[in-house]
């Protein structure tokens, strides 16, 4: 970042200009994937019902969108469309989410199934991100980072994954894999409508050489 500051801001803002829709089904998703998972929890357990936060509301909110913030300026803003430029959305997405994962190295002192589920739910989150960000450049940091605090203060009030248990974490990351899914669909649909509205080239012509 020190070396290359003109490509840093680039990155950080986005890789071209575009609209920025998308961005508003993306946080709407981050309350679907909760809402899925307590859903299935309940319907497994029948015991879901909120948490009471230890302190204000509204003081875990807003630290919870900093924090957020903090992390999606590296992985959302700087290397996700830095391996843009070398992949398609799809594999750089796959790429940035299993750094992602494994950058919560606490996850792997839980049970394995645990620790893998953790992986596949942030894959998947990265994945939707990445559809859902692919060509924004306005607000990208608080989309993304909207997106990871919505997810957050989700599973504070109503899971229970933060004790090491199992069953709340397989099923978020069975949501986040459905999400992520349904973006991936949405997102080659797109991308092969825009293929297909293209101009075709025209090769050149030759003069035949008597």
């Amino acid at each position: 970042m020190l070396l290359w500051p003109g490509r840093v801001r680039e990155l950080l803002a986005g890789p071209v200009p575009g609209r920025s829709g998308r961005g508003v089904l993306l946080l709407v998703t981050a309350p679907v994937i909760i809402a899925l998972s307590v859903l299935a929890y309940a319907a497994l357990t029948g015991d879901a019902h909120p948490t009471r936060p230890g302190a204000p509301f509204v003081l875990i909110a807003v630290a919870q969108l900093i924090s957020a913030c903090g992390e999606e300026i590296g992985w959302r803003c700087f290397l996700q469309p830095l391996l843009r430029t070398r992949c398609g959305p799809l594999a750089a997405s796959v790429t940035v989410g299993v750094a992602w994962g494994a950058w919560h190295v606490q996850i792997f002192a839980r049970h394995p199934v645990y620790a893998g589920a953790f992986i596949m739910a942030a894959v998947s989150m990265s994945v939707v991100m990445g559809w859902a960000l692919e060509g924004v450049r306005a607000s990208r940091l608080l989309l993304a980072g909207g997106f990871h605090a919505l997810i957050n203060l989700g599973m504070l009030l109503f899971m229970d994954e933060e004790s090491g248990a199992v069953l709340p974490m397989v099923l978020f990351g069975a949501s986040c894999l459905a999400a992520a899914g349904l973006w991936t669909r949405l997102g080659l649909g797109r991308l092969r409508s825009a293929g297909a509205s293209a101009p075709a080239k025209i090769p050149p012509v030759m003069d035949d050489v008597r």
